[in-house]
């Protein structure tokens, strides 16, 4: 992913079959989205592959980042830019081997600086901290606040990922805060994928000039 001051990550919705690639591309075209995280749960391989590749096309028409939640598998069989890694997902070694060193390797460390910091010497690309509001996407168990932010922005050059129920509404502090990137989904996808990329690009803008 580029080194911006701040930019979108989008995740997918669980459902990404009918006429999501159209909505996929609408959401692209509306502003300037760093990277597209495909997250499907349950699907066996081969399924998941069929129901990315459409979307891996869309986002590398548009150089966009793709990138698989979860799976090293899965990103090694469909040439992925990189992959997501929650704290059961493996190593980072692990992926670095089998991906390659071109791949980007992200890793949930939810509100703790030690697992960031692991993450980090581990040779991870990027950092995510969370849940900075209620997820209706996933059950939030860690909550992280805009201080966490703050201290790693100032401390490490990694570039860190906020995610977790962030809003046009409320993020604007986070990027104030220092975040490099946001990851975001039922706030894109809930509604007009279009108009909320649009929100979020003059949110992120106003969070730009409080830093």
């Amino acid at each position: 992913m580029p080194d911006p001051s701040c930019q979108l990550y989008l995740i997918s919705p669980l459902d990404v079959g009918g006429g999501f690639a159209d909505r996929l591309a609408r959401a692209l075209d509306a502003g300037e989205i760093a990277a597209f995280q495909f997250r499907v749960k349950d699907v066996p391989e081969h399924d998941a592959a069929r129901l990315a590749e459409p979307l891996q096309r869309i986002c590398a028409d548009r150089e966009v980042a793709f990138i698989i939640n979860d799976s090293v598998g899965l990103a090694k069989r469909l040439g992925a830019d990189g992959v997501h890694l929650g704290q059961d997902d493996g190593s980072v070694a692990d992926a670095r081997a089998r991906l390659g060193r071109e791949a980007q390797i992200g890793v949930t460390c939810h509100a703790s600086r030690h697992l960031a910091m692991e993450a980090g010497e581990a040779g991870a690309d990027y950092v995510a901290f969370g849940a900075f509001f209620p997820s209706s996407t996933k059950d939030t168990r860690h909550v992280a606040g805009p201080d966490l932010l703050q201290w790693w922005s100032m401390l490490f050059e990694l570039p860190c990922v906020a995610i977790g129920g962030i809003t046009p509404t409320n993020c604007a502090p986070l990027v104030a805060a220092g975040a490099d990137f946001l990851a975001v989904s039922h706030a894109v996808w809930g509604g007009d994928e279009a108009a909320a990329v649009q929100a979020f690009t003059a949110a992120i803008n106003a969070g730009l000039a409080e830093r």
